[in-house]
């Protein structure tokens, strides 16, 4: 994981959270947010990238919008915890584009992953097809978002 090579001060604060809210805000327009003038904005919006703190800017898109009504999250358990399985079953579910995260856990479950589908039909296949398929999957349980209460991408800062 990166880490920042400098500490945070308050300025840098401002300028992260102004990009979460506004990606696209021209160096200008942080400056002004910031109380920097362009140059030194420019510079430290440099360093942050550099860093690797900043790791990429990206468009928000409306899941429902882009054809993706159903939501739902599979808890996956693996039948055998080899470092081979399991980097062959990861290696695997970050290739599936309907996967949009895929976290390790503790507890119950070894895996839980957030999958997209336009509909409950093909959200099954999805899962009897290409999840029951992923090297070690001894077990699965779905359940499936009924209303999204919140969703940010948006750290604290």
């Amino acid at each position: 994981m990166p880490t920042p090579q400098h500490e945070l001060d308050a300025v840098d604060r401002s300028l992260l959270h102004a990009l979460q809210q506004d990606g696209r805000a021209t160096v200008g327009e942080l400056a002004e947010r910031v109380a920097l003038s362009p140059s030194p904005c420019w510079r430290r919006v440099r360093q942050l990238e550099e860093s690797g703190l900043i790791s990429g800017y990206h468009a928000h898109l409306d899941r429902h919008l882009a054809g993706w009504g159903v939501l739902g999250f599979v808890q996956l358990g693996l039948h055998n915890h080899t470092a081979e399985i399991t980097a062959a079953f990861e290696r695997e579910v970050q290739a599936l584009p309907q996967v949009l995260a895929c976290h390790n856990l503790s507890g119950r479950y070894d895996y839980q992953l957030e999958v997209v589908a336009p509909s409950l039909e093909v959200f099954a296949e999805f899962v009897r097809t290409s999840i029951r398929s992923l090297p070690g999957v001894r077990e699965i349980s779905t359940s499936f978002s009924l209303k999204e209460v919140k969703r940010t991408v948006a750290l604290p800062v």
